[in-house]
């Protein structure tokens, strides 16, 4: 393919993949109120770890709608992400050698798995790092903007599904022959101390149950990789 090729096709990629972010965005726009309940949900359970129980206040007359807007953004992303995964994935692929190709729908599939099980660790490490620090604000009383909550969760959730996709980058690099299983095993104790740092950067809360929930499962699929690299992506 030419460079003009090139460019096309990248277009193409980028206007289908805009085009099923916008359409995500309008469906999350109209099941706002059951995504709005289930973001506020680790809030709610929060209270019953930390004794704080906080009701989520609005500041100006506009924030109602911009809080809206957020929410459908970013609902909008999570319900098109499989398709802006595979369009990437089909941007890629003409580089690609023919042994490579084959690895196009387990490198979709796993991409949206392990985003989804990033989200739900997420999900269920709220209420947990909510409690941590919410802890802190005793004796006074806290006073929380429903604009600002809503970011903290939507980039809690970001960060943890974005990063689970760790091992999904490595397998990718060994399907391309940029590294291998026997060099990846050398550096296990690099890794253990990487992912403690990706865990410790990563998580915007910076409370200890947090960066133990990514940093445990993370090295753990590091390990899985390595076995897939082994004994599956060999054959």
């Amino acid at each position: 393919m030419t460079i003009i090729e090139h460019l096309e096709e990248l277009r193409y990629r980028l206007v289908v993949s805009a085009f099923a972010f916008f359409v995500g965005s309008i469906i999350a726009y109209l099941f706002y109120r059951p995504i709005i309940d289930l973001l506020k949900l680790p809030l709610d359970k929060s209270g019953d770890i930390s004794g704080i129980h906080v009701v989520l206040n609005v500041q100006g007359v506009t924030s109602g709608f911009l809080v809206r807007l957020k929410v459908s953004i970013f609902a909008g992303f999570m319900l098109a992400l499989p398709v802006i995964l595979y369009q990437l994935w089909r941007f890629i692929t003409p580089g690609l050698e023919e042994k490579e190709k084959r690895f196009a729908l387990p490198f979709v599939l796993g991409s949206m798995g392990l985003f989804a099980l990033g989200a739900v660790f997420a999900y269920i490490v709220l209420p947990q790092a909510l409690g941590f620090l919410l802890g802190f604000t005793k004796p006074f009383k806290p006073i929380i903007f429903i604009d600002q909550y809503v970011g903290f969760v939507s980039f809690m959730v970001l960060a943890f599904g974005i990063t689970f996709e760790f091992p999904m980058l490595l397998l990718f690099l060994a399907a391309v022959g940029i590294v291998s299983s026997q060099q990846l095993r050398k550096l296990r104790r690099h890794a253990v101390v990487a992912v403690t740092i990706i865990a410790a950067v990563a998580t915007p809360s910076q409370d200890p149950y947090s960066l133990i929930l990514m940093a445990v499962p993370l090295y753990v699929m590091y390990e899985g990789a390595l076995l897939i690299m082994r004994f599956i992506m060999k054959k």
